[in-house]
């Protein structure tokens, strides 16, 4: 689920965090894109994960989670993913740092990415707190100097970008991936950006 509420994207009224994943499980979260997508349930993490094995594909994983409620959310997750194909490629992203503290100590091994809605000016010092290898941040203020000096240290991935222009010119200032609502559009704009796995890892000196 993407909201806390279940009205926008299923059949259902209320908050998710009130209902089972077996009440879930039963909603309706095809019918509000198409007629032809009625009855589509909401998929669950570990049927997502067995998807992605199959198609050979990763995933990017964020946890959304209540202010309080970070580390609970995250322990739930992580034990789907301990039971998950193991080929499945995984970066972990929060903006919820009780969650990301979690990950940290008890998923050590996965990577991970903070959410930001602006880039703090203490930036650095959070991700080296978290254990935190890439940055997310909102594509709304971000200006060409702080994208780029994000980039020069570490990934930076940038959310929501639906229009090529503005997806060619973060990619221009050194971000590494973009989140889009809208793939088939920014991909016959602006081409594929990677021939592989989403870059993860720290930037080397060489490529500031």
């Amino acid at each position: 689920m993407h909201d806390a509420r279940l009205e926008r994207t299923t059949s259902g009224i209320g908050l998710v965090a009130e209902r089972t994943a077996a009440e879930i499980a039963k909603l309706d979260a095809g019918g509000w894109f198409g007629k032809k997508f009625r009855g589509e349930p909401v998929p669950t993490l570990a049927a997502t994960l067995a998807l992605l094995d199959e198609l050979k594909l990763g995933a990017m994983i964020e946890v959304k989670a209540a202010r309080d409620d970070g580390p609970r959310t995250m322990a739930a997750t992580l034990r789907v993913l301990e039971a998950a194909p193991r080929r499945v490629p995984i970066i972990l992203s929060s903006f919820n740092e009780g969650a990301l503290t979690h990950a940290m100590r008890e998923g050590p091994a996965l990577p991970r990415a903070l959410g930001v809605r602006q880039v703090p000016p203490d930036w650095r010092a959070r991700l080296r707190r978290l254990g935190c290898e890439a940055l997310h941040a909102s594509d709304r203020g971000l200006s060409e100097h702080t994208a780029a000096t994000v980039a020069a240290e570490v990934p930076l991935r940038v959310y929501t970008v639906n229009a090529p222009a503005r997806a060619e010119a973060l990619f221009r200032w050194g971000a590494a991936a973009v989140f889009t609502d809208c793939p088939d559009v920014l991909i016959s704009g602006v081409g594929h950006r990677s021939g592989g796995p989403v870059e993860t890892g720290p930037r080397r000196s060489s490529q500031k």
